[in-house]
């Protein structure tokens, strides 16, 4: 029984700075984690409330064409048509890219 005993002091006063070592290593390790997680999670937060802002301010404008007595929807819409048409026909300046010149 002592020779058990006196192999066991030996074991036990070994394995306490272990287990305390491995301790440590973990609490050092689910800090990190919180950390990044919480980086992580605050930039995701900035993200969003700049695209909030953007959403929100892009609202605003909407409701200021809405709102605007004076503004005109459908002439509007019928001019950004007309542009598109003339963009559609081009310029009028032929550029003769189809023909090549023979040398």
């Amino acid at each position: 029984m002592e020779g058990i005993m006196a192999l066991m002091i030996p074991i036990i006063a070994l394995s306490i700075p272990i287990v305390a070592i491995w301790t440590k290593h973990q609490q050092k390790i689910a800090e990190m984690q919180i950390s990044k997680t919480a980086e992580h999670t605050a930039e995701k937060a900035a993200q969003y409330a700049s695209k909030m802002q953007a959403l929100e301010d892009r609202v605003r404008v909407l409701e200021r064409i809405v709102t605007d007595g004076g503004y005109d929807v459908a002439t509007q819409i019928e001019a950004l048509r007309d542009t598109r048409r003339v963009d559609e026909a081009g310029a009028g300046v032929p550029l003769g890219l189809h023909s090549k010149e023979r040398v």
